[in-house]
């Protein structure tokens, strides 16, 4: 057989697999319940530090744009190993004060494009002080106990999904995808947007 039927061969099987959804995403092993049962929930699982997760974002975020309006979206921080808990403290800060959508973007912006550590406390304290939150604001629900009842169910639930990397997407409950199986960004997202799709059309039975 040549090389070029070789590799004719390759893309056929590569795109009955896609074809068939076997490499896109894959079922969780046990169902779980969402937040809101009348909506397709997504649940986009991330860590600040992970340069995947930043490339993923502008992909997300146009897709947001446009979701559609029974997509119920939520942000899971990932916490894959124990300094990555530090980060899932900083989002649920974040989103306690009001200011998550506002800081979750310059947040991945300072870390990858600015090549800034935040991996400190007081460097993520000085970080928020400098988008407008008060300091005593920051350290009062860093440490809060709102914030480590959130921390504890973002491990709880990263087990519960099975995620073994960031970026993860969870789609209603049921289905797991992430940028290997889909095979790019892009297709990363026409995956979560297919599967929305099809539970929105469950939901219409």
């Amino acid at each position: 057989m040549t090389i070029r039927r070789i590799l004719s061969a390759l893309v056929l099987v590569l795109g009955l697999a896609r074809a068939a959804g076997a490499a896109e995403y894959e079922p969780l092993a046990q169902p779980l319940p969402t937040a809101d049962p009348a909506k397709v929930e997504v649940v986009e699982v991330f860590w600040y530090g992970c340069p995947h997760c930043y490339r993923l974002l502008p992909y997300m975020e146009r897709w947001l744009r446009h979701k559609p309006d029974y997509v119920l979206y939520r942000r899971l921080p990932g916490i894959l190993r124990p300094e990555w808990a530090l980060h899932a403290r900083a989002y649920y800060t974040a989103e306690i004060l009001g200011v998550a959508d506002e800081l979750h973007r310059p947040l991945f912006d300072a870390i990858h494009a600015e090549r800034r550590p935040l991996d400190t406390e007081q460097a993520l304290e000085d970080f928020f002080a400098e988008h407008g939150v008060d300091r005593e604001a920051f350290r009062r629900t860093f440490r809060s106990f709102a914030v480590e009842t959130r921390v504890r169910q973002a491990r709880a639930l990263m087990q519960r999904y099975g995620v073994q990397g960031t970026p993860t997407v969870i789609v209603n409950g049921k289905y797991r995808t992430d940028g290997s199986m889909a095979g790019s960004y892009a297709d990363l997202v026409r995956v979560v947007q297919q599967l929305v799709e099809r539970e929105a059309e469950a939901l219409r039975r």
